[in-house]
């Protein structure tokens, strides 16, 4: 069975993961047949190889890592890349692919323009205010 990792940075505060949860619950709920987890790089857990195991324990026998980050800097072109080859050593039977991060996708960039265009047509004259 294809399975999705989804791997994003983490942080100290649970909140911050909501929208990424949400990401997984969409995912689980389009794919019901299709294995979806998401882990951290740090904070959080689980960590990647927790979602390595999480995912094979579901019965996963091709895993497709897609990294939640905008950009792809450090975590991502070093990190990243360390952590998968650990994982495919420990798991040689397991092939494992990795996916651009966000930020690369040009449909996420527009996407990105589109949600800030909304916002300022929101907005009327005078200062802008947090819509929350």
């Amino acid at each position: 069975m294809q399975a999705i990792l989804l791997f994003a940075h983490g942080a100290r505060a649970d909140d911050w993961a909501t929208p990424f949860r949400a990401v997984r619950d969409r995912l689980r709920a389009a794919r019901p047949d299709q294995a979806v987890e998401l882990a951290f790089l740090e904070f959080m857990s689980p960590d990647f190889d927790g979602g390595v195991n999480l995912l094979c324990t579901q019965g996963a026998t091709r895993l497709l890592v897609c990294p939640l980050f905008l950009g792809s800097g450090g975590h991502v072109l070093r990190e990243l890349p360390a952590l998968i080859d650990a994982a495919r050593a420990r798991r040689p039977e397991l092939p494992i692919d990795c996916g651009p991060s966000l930020g690369e996708d040009p449909e996420m960039i527009d996407a990105i323009a589109r949600f800030c265009l909304r916002q300022l047509d929101r907005r009327t004259d005078g200062p802008l205010q947090d819509s929350g």
